[in-house]
């Protein structure tokens, strides 16, 4: 298995993936994204995000069924594994600890 660190957005998709639970798939990813963040997501790189995610061992795929409204075209499903999981765990822990160094005083200043 590769490297386990996340980037920002591959937290993101891997958190995406994580509440669509059994609908995550690609266009389904990008507008959740779109929406939540109010960024522009590009699909290409929701795909190759979710590509190195799979190579990571953090989320795994597997094909829909075919369907009339995709003109039979199946839809890629992905869901988080146990490893994607942990990762999303470690980063809101790691997250969570820097948050918490952070003086009150800090806050109060702004």
């Amino acid at each position: 298995m590769k490297g386990t660190n996340l980037g920002e957005f591959e937290e993101l998709v891997l958190l995406t993936v994580a509440a669509l639970i059994n609908e995550a798939y690609s266009v389904a990813i990008c507008d959740e994204l779109s929406d939540h963040t109010g960024r522009s997501v590009k699909l290409g790189v929701v795909h190759a995000v979710l590509n190195r995610l799979e190579e990571k061992g953090l989320v795994k795929s597997e094909l829909g069924e075919a369907t009339k409204a995709r003109g039979g075209k199946r839809k890629r499903f992905y869901q988080l594994t146990m490893q994607g999981k942990a990762a999303l765990v470690n980063a809101k822990s790691m997250r969570d600890e820097l948050w918490a160094r952070i003086p009150a005083l800090v806050w109060k200043k702004m």
